[in-house]
């Protein structure tokens, strides 16, 4: 199971070590192909193989439970999610005088090609995304004896 996209569309975040991220980036590559578009990881996952499964845990702090989506399509599964601002509202009024926290959408995907997707099970609490993906059984394939012609 490995990664397939990252995404970040924060409109409100600023990162003075974006360029030697990036370069870091270009000169030695992603590992475990791991493909990203953004400077910055948003939310952090941890992936476990438990044997017959694999776990993983996204920190999501913050976050409600009705802005998080899990969704499977094929054999990819996205995490997407949205955080709201309310200083766009507030500062109307005049009320802010330094906002730092961000605000934005985020979005990773991840390969199931390997996983029974009709099996997993997801749960949300104290700001951590936990995954139960059981792991589809692997048939070795059938040994045979080709005649040489």
């Amino acid at each position: 199971m490995f990664e397939l996209s990252r995404r970040n569309n924060n409109r409100a975040l600023y990162n003075p070590f974006r360029e030697m991220d990036e370069l870091e980036k270009r000169f030695f590559g992603e590992p475990f192909g791991f493909f990203s578009n953004c400077a910055i990881d948003e939310f952090k996952t941890d992936i476990k193989d438990e044997g017959d499964h694999y776990e993983l845990e996204a920190d999501l702090p913050g976050f409600d439970k009705k802005d998080i989506h899990i969704d499977i399509s094929g054999d990819t599964l996205k995490i997407s999610a949205e955080r709201h601002s309310e200083h766009e509202e507030n500062d109307k009024k005049g009320k802010f005088i330094r906002c730092e926290r961000t605000y934005g959408s985020y979005s990773r995907a991840f390969d199931l090609s390997s996983i029974k997707s009709d099996e997993i099970k997801a749960k949300y609490e104290n700001g951590v995304l936990k995954l139960n993906l059981p792991k589809k059984e692997t048939t070795l394939p059938e040994s045979r004896h080709l005649e040489i012609e």
